[in-house]
């Protein structure tokens, strides 16, 4: 719901550790976007070794690494033909690499999963004998999930067919740790909802001495299929099942325990509660062979606790709890796996976000959660980056004068004076790949009036080291203008803006008006950045102003009560405020209020059907995509975080469903959807459908057959997605001025 709010053909694929999901994550766009020129050095595919602040790139399948200290210096780690002789005959897609550097994981020949490609083939390399082999001997082809090697270097530790192994390095010999994993049982890895919702891909940790390995543990037995029909692959229909719990549905049974490579025996944590009203999402060792760090959140997501659990005995203690009277964010979009916390001062303290005072900060707490210190001070957001650990600056992002902007921002941990990272020349938005070792990073800066540009800084001064010369920004050639606006809404709520215009335009005409909208909490739209909705872009120069802002709910840099009004109000409040906004907007004489579209996809596809059916003298054009019709329908991790239980708020679900409202639809409504779609299934289509029929309402429908949540799969489909977009856009709302 969450994950598809910008076109498809925007999708790109990166190489974090493993494949990135299907989806778009604006980070990651904007380093690809910010390309180089022909020859130099491609900054924007750098991957940072760990523990260092050197980086590998892969050129014309050879390996190189380089040092941010010495960009001169490049090393060969391997050759093309040294992998092919070792029989990899197909493109570097991951490294894993050894502690001490001398040995690496080739990930290559990746499937995807549910989001991302995060099963597929692992090779083994001797960076000393330039040996290779492949991993996993035996088992089914590109099936093995999150290999990494042991810290002492000898093993390597990987989940195939949602059960662990352990392969010894010398020898070649693969020992089974666990044997009970099916589709259901899932030992190492998660599912569905867990990965969607919680960022939770890699499901195992080693321990620091080599000799156990912690790991989750899902038990999704009792959640209920969603059964979506094939009607095309072969002569006759076939089920594909898809587990899927919805709202009020319980969460998966999950656990974590540690498995001894020495006896195979798994030691369970003992975390308190009922764990099919609890979440564990985020976990790892605290440092040394007998801590274990857990974050637990409940059901309602308004409370998490930290335990510290013991290896051997498996005895937890709660050590902190955050809680809100909406729900705490622990985990970060596109953050897969990391804590939720990173330890500092030698592992007697850790840092954590909270909105506790009303504003996302970083807190400073003592291992045993007992002291606490705010680092970060004022009335601004804070929401953290990385720690150096060696200088003690904390790195965060933060826009205290303009929430459509983001700039790098550090304080020193035991000096809470704070300091803007990014020079002022860099206005706009700023997004940082930081080392590991927080000493350099790449700094990509864009705005609706400077391209995507990327430069290597060292930190903290910001000093540049790469590329040579004077930065050099450039005016983004999109056909249109992109320009700014803030506007206070009759209920006086200020949203931020951002307004596509013709170049050719003439304020004495009158143009129709396009909103995009998404409008929940997982992303905001209306950012200072050079790029605006796939779709309206095109028709832009042919006479169209296209806007987008962000209501209250959207995780805009403004404080917690603007990003937690929303609760229990999705599909009502963030609704009545875009409508609320656009009737001020309506107040601007070049807006012709008889040409009046709106459009978004998933959350946004809701939003569109709701201010359709809501607000219908307002907005007379409406193209939804793949959109939840009812609150019921969509996952219990989602829609349980922000709408609290149904059990509990059956009339807060009935209000913030779009189907509710159907029956006052009275413009031009185009409906859009893939059968095949696991995340917001077609089943609401359908529902959506037949109230619209039972109510006398015409409309327009567009069936993609198998496609999933992005609609993408299929010869012709993205073409044809858009055409369909722009005929009805054409038909029902003319562009031109008047």
């Amino acid at each position: 719901m969450k994950r598809y709010f910008l076109t498809v053909w925007m999708i790109i694929v990166t190489f974090i550790a493993v494949a990135q999901p299907i989806g778009f994550n604006k980070e990651e766009t904007a380093f690809e976007k910010a390309m180089l020129p022909q020859g130099e050095i491609p900054i924007n595919r750098l991957q940072w070794l760990p523990d260092s602040h050197d980086f590998w790139i892969s050129e014309m399948g050879s390996i190189y690494v380089y040092s941010a200290d010495d960009l001169n210096n490049k090393k060969l780690i391997l050759s093309a033909d040294q992998v092919k002789e070792a029989g990899l005959n197909s493109r570097t897609e991951a490294i894993v690499w050894s502690t001490d550097r001398k040995r690496i994981l080739l990930y290559t020949n990746s499937k995807r999963v549910w989001r991302g490609n995060t099963r597929g083939d692992y090779w083994y390399f001797d960076l000393n004998s330039v040996k290779g082999r492949q991993l996993g001997k035996g088992l089914p082809s590109s099936s093995l999930m999150f290999a990494k090697l042991s810290p002492d270097n000898k093993k390597a530790a990987y989940v195939s067919k949602h059960n662990l192994y352990v392969e010894d390095l010398a020898t070649g010999k693969i020992t089974q740790l666990t044997r009970d994993g099916t589709d259901r049982i899932i030992n190492g890895t998660f599912d569905w909802v867990y990965e969607e919702e919680l960022s939770c891909r890699d499901g195992f940790r080693w321990s620091p001495d080599s000799k156990s390995i912690a790991y989750w543990r899902v038990d999704a037995r009792p959640t209920k299929n969603y059964l979506m029909i094939n009607n095309t692959d072969s002569l006759y229909p076939f089920i594909v099942p898809v587990e899927y719990p919805v709202a009020g549905e319980k969460p998966s049974n999950v656990k974590i325990g540690v498995i001894s490579l020495a006896t195979k025996i798994t030691n369970w944590l003992q975390i308190p509660g009922d764990p099919e009203n609890n979440y564990l999402p985020r976990m790892d060792w605290a440092g040394n062979n007998r801590d274990i760090m857990v974050v637990q959140l409940n059901r309602k997501q308004n409370e998490a606790t930290l335990y510290m659990c013991n290896a051997i005995t498996g005895k937890a203690g709660k050590i902190y709890t955050d809680s809100d009277s909406a729900w705490v964010d622990v985990v970060k979009p596109f953050g897969w796996d990391s804590p939720s916390w990173t330890w500092v001062e030698n592992g007697n303290s850790f840092l954590w976000t909270s909105e506790k005072d009303g504003w996302m900060h970083i807190y400073k707490v003592s291992r045993n959660g007992k002291d606490e210190t705010l680092l970060t001070k004022g009335n601004y957001d804070a929401d953290m980056v990385a720690y150096d650990n060696a200088g003690e600056n904390l790195y965060f992002y933060a826009a205290p004068y303009d929430a459509t902007q983001k700039y790098l921002y550090r304080v020193r941990l035991n000096n809470t004076d704070t300091v803007r990272v990014t020079p002022a020349v860099f206005e706009g938005t700023n997004m940082y790949r930081m080392s590991p070792d927080a000493r350099y990073a790449t700094q990509i800066n864009g705005s609706i009036s400077r391209n995507y540009n990327i430069r290597l800084v060292s930190l903290p001064g910001h000093k540049k080291i790469y590329p040579g010369g004077e930065d050099l920004f450039t005016t983004p050639e999109l056909g249109f203008k992109l320009e700014k606006f803030r506007i206070k809404t009759i209920d006086g709520v200020e949203m931020d803006g951002i307004m596509a215009k013709p170049n050719d335009f003439d304020p004495g005409k009158k143009y129709p008006v396009y909103f995009y909208v998404y409008g929940e909490p997982a992303s905001t739209t209306a950012d200072d950045v050079p790029n605006f909705d796939n779709f309206i872009s095109q028709l832009i120069p042919e006479g169209y102003i296209g806007i987008t802002m962000d209501n209250r709910g959207t995780p805009a840099y403004k404080g917690r009560e603007w990003r937690k009004s929303i609760y229990r109000k999705i599909g009502v409040i963030n609704s009545h405020d875009q409508a609320m906004a656009a009737r001020e907007i309506f107040k601007w004489p070049y807006i012709d209020t008889g040409r009046v579209a709106v459009h978004g996809w998933s959350g946004g596809g809701a939003m569109t059907l709701n201010l359709l059916f809501r607000y219908p003298e307002i907005y007379k054009t409406g193209i939804a995509i793949a959109a939840v019709t009812d609150q019921h329908f969509y996952d219990n991790i989602y829609t349980e975080r922000y709408m609290g239980l149904p059990q509990e708020n059956e009339a807060d679900y009935k209000q913030s469903s779009p189907n509710t409202f159907a029956k006052n639809l009275r413009g031009n409504l185009l409906y859009i959807h893939g059968t095949g779609d696991d995340n917001v299934h077609y089943k609401n289509a359908e529902v959506l459908i037949n109230e619209l029929i039972k109510d006398g309402k015409m409309f327009q429908l567009m069936i993609y057959p198998n496609r999933t949540h992005g609609i993408y799969e299929g010869a012709g489909t993205s073409e044809h997605l858009n055409n369909t977009f722009i005929k009805f856009l054409k038909a029902h709302c003319p562009p031109g001025a008047r």
